[in-house]
């Protein structure tokens, strides 16, 4: 079954994002339009409004004569706009005119101007003369005509002028009345077009500054999660920092430390554990050696003793694995040729009393490493005793050392395959299943090397049996 992959938050925050963005400018538009529809509002420009402020100004005298009323509006309009000017038409012909009226509009407007309803008049870009708006309304004098502009020149802006101009014409039907099934694929497109580059800019926007923004924020999180792979039986206590982890995660990296300290806690009381079983150990198997060794010499008696020598170095293995929890600052310059030297004497009754010859190979002089002296001998020691449990009972062990901080420990016996040199170094694994050693020497030897940085590894050629090999990295003292 092939594995599911997992989701990317970045992407999925950046889809999430763009669809979001999206969906809140359609309502945004929709909403706009909406309310545009309910208010049905008037926008008025400057020159529009001057026509709004002169309708209600409007009026005839006595004589029946136009007159512009100075109201309250068309006062604070002028006060706004002082080169307002205007000519006001009736039908009859009259008129009355305020400001300085452009020439080109001082004459009698044509009858398209009187029959259409309001109007934009706008001249060539290049000529000064401004735009002006005319409008036919209907007034407390009757109906009139207004051309009206809030300037006689063009000279007369503060520097810059913007006019946006906008005109939407819907269908009608014949009474009248608004055609919005014809209107609405037209109004659809305008939206589309107006739209859609909005969405594709926000899009894009989100799509290159997301991925930044996420890498940036989860930054402190990858830096914990490289801590947390780091993690071994050696730094169980370790526990992951939570400044720079996203407060979303934070109760996460919390539960993890909470995780670690309690298997901190339950590994250092299975290990103060075995260390008491181990020491408790030792105290009846001294009992039966001693009441063994005082059995008459027969063969049953001698395998007894032996036994009991297995289960003697058994509880000293198990003990030796607890010693590994000690900590680094034991560590001190160690003679690996005064090591080796004292190993091989104490271990030579045991390897005589085997059917073994036992050899030591120094090297020209001292070989200094920095170590912790007594697990450095421990594991040398187990490497000899499984020559001698392994061995084949005949032949010489030869313990040498050399000047690159080396230490091989080489029997005669039937040797180790090759297909079998990674696994004997796996706690109680061993060759033959009804072998006298337990299967925790190599193992025991590996973990100590790798604590001071070095290798254990069994080595191959045309000799017959095993062959060891430590390396530790050598000390300049």
């Amino acid at each position: 079954m092939r594995q599911r992959r997992t989701r990317s938050l970045q992407w999925v925050l950046v889809r999430r994002l763009i669809l979001l963005q999206a969906a809140m400018l359609a309502i945004f538009v929709g909403l706009c339009a909406a309310a545009f529809w309910i208010a049905n509002p008037t926008l008025l420009v400057d020159n529009e409004a001057a026509v709004a402020a002169l309708k209600g100004a409007v009026e005839r005298d006595v004589n029946g004569r136009l007159v512009v009323r100075e109201t309250e509006e068309l006062k604070q309009f002028r006060e706004s706009f002082p080169h307002v000017w205007y000519i006001i038409r009736d039908r009859t012909g009259q008129s009355v005119r305020s400001g300085a009226v452009p020439e080109v509009y001082a004459g009698t407007p044509g009858l398209l101007l009187d029959s259409v309803e309001h109007a934009t008049l706008d001249l060539n870009r290049d000529d000064l003369r401004p735009e002006a708006y005319v409008e036919n309304t209907t007034t407390k004098a009757g109906p009139v005509q207004i051309i009206t502009s809030t300037r006689s020149s063009r000279e007369q802006t503060d520097g810059l002028e913007v006019n946006i101009s906008a005109t939407v014409d819907v269908a009608r039907n014949p009474d009248g009345s608004r055609n919005w099934q014809r209107a609405l694929p037209a109004l659809s497109l305008i939206v589309l077009t107006l739209v859609l580059p909005i969405v594709l800019v926000m899009g894009l926007a989100t799509l290159v500054t997301t991925p930044a923004v996420v890498r940036r924020s989860f930054a402190g999180l990858v830096d914990t999660a490289d801590q947390a792979a780091r993690i071994d039986i050696n730094t169980r206590g370790m526990q992951l920092p939570v400044q720079r982890v996203p407060q979303e995660i934070a109760p996460l990296v919390h539960a993890f430390n909470q995780t670690l300290a309690r298997l901190a806690q339950g590994y250092d009381q299975h290990n103060r554990f075995l260390t008491d079983a181990a020491h408790e150990l030792r105290t009846p198997i001294a009992i039966l050696r001693t009441r063994a060794e005082l059995l008459t010499k027969e063969p049953q008696s001698e395998r007894l003793l032996q036994d009991i020598e297995r289960l003697s170095h058994l509880a000293q293995q198990l003990l030796d694995h607890q010693m590994l929890e000690r900590p680094g600052d034991e560590r001190r310059s160690v003679d690996l040729t005064e090591l080796g030297r004292r190993v091989t004497a104490d271990l030579a009754p045991l390897a005589i009393e085997a059917g073994y010859d036992l050899a030591f190979e120094p090297p020209a002089g001292a070989v200094h490493v920095k170590a912790n002296g007594m697990q450095i001998e421990r594991a040398l020691a187990n490497l000899v005793r499984n020559a001698i449990d392994h061995g084949g009972g005949s032949g010489t062990i030869t313990v040498g050392i050399d000047g690159g901080g080396g230490i091989e420990v080489r029997d005669e016996g039937p040797g180790i395959p090759p297909d079998e040199r990674e696994n004997v170094f796996q706690p109680f694994y061993r060759l033959q299943p009804q072998s006298r050693g337990a299967g925790l020497g190599l193992n025991l030897a590996r973990q100590i090397a790798e604590l001071h940085g070095g290798t254990v590894s069994i080595l191959g050629g045309s000799e017959r049996g095993a062959r060891v090999r430590i390396e530790l990295p050598v000390s300049s003292c």
